[in-house]
């Protein structure tokens, strides 16, 4: 990496930093390119030259922290060796990551990000694809094992993972009648039951 290369990364780095800080600050009205580039230090040429745009910015931003709870969700599994084993550790590192990252987790589970993904689902999702590919491995080899049910991965993964989305959202809103510990203890068993493949 050339010099040039290198300050080009610490300067899209400080931006994408300040524009968390600003979006848990003051919120998706509050996240203006004035607002990042006072926040940041950097110029606003800076900031078109590196992203094109606010929304440029935000999209860069979100798919950061995806990557980053994608790969935290894949490093967990890599330690499970059953399915039943794969979902416990799916669920507990999701959960742990809202709690560490509650700024971030809040921008990825926004009415912004869900906008964003009606729009470029497909997009979003295939720039992903490095991250989610291990974790779609995962799932096809213990449907082909039989250790989970025949049923298409997309279902699958919704299973799983929905369920560990609406509580992550429940405690983000601020209401409080959501304990994370409590969901990471319960969760597991609940949606074990709703993918095995052995008979109830």
């Amino acid at each position: 990496m050339t010099p040039k290369q290198h300050r080009g990364e610490v300067t899209a780095d400080l931006l994408l930093d300040a524009a968390l800080r600003v979006y848990a600050a003051a919120g998706e009205q509050g996240l203006t390119v004035g607002a990042v580039t006072r926040e940041s230090g950097v110029s606003l040429g800076s900031l078109y030259h590196h992203f094109g745009s606010l929304d440029g910015l935000r999209a860069a931003l979100a798919q950061r922290w995806l990557g980053r709870l994608l790969d935290a969700m894949v490093t967990a599994l890599r330690g499970a060796d059953t399915a039943r084993s794969g979902i416990d550790a799916l669920v507990r590192s999701y959960l742990s990551f809202v709690r560490e990252h509650r700024d971030a987790a809040l921008l990825l589970h926004s009415s912004a990000a869900d906008r964003q993904s009606f729009a470029q689902g497909k997009e979003l999702r295939d720039a992903q694809e490095a991250r989610l590919s291990p974790f779609a491995a995962w799932m096809s080899s213990h449907i082909a094992s039989g250790e989970v049910a025949a049923l298409p991965a997309a279902l699958v993964e919704s299973l799983v993972l929905g369920p560990v989305v609406a509580v992550a959202r429940r405690w983000l809103s601020g209401i409080d009648d959501v304990d994370l510990d409590e969901a990471a203890r319960v969760l597991p068993e609940r949606i074990w039951r709703s993918v095995s493949a052995a008979p109830r």
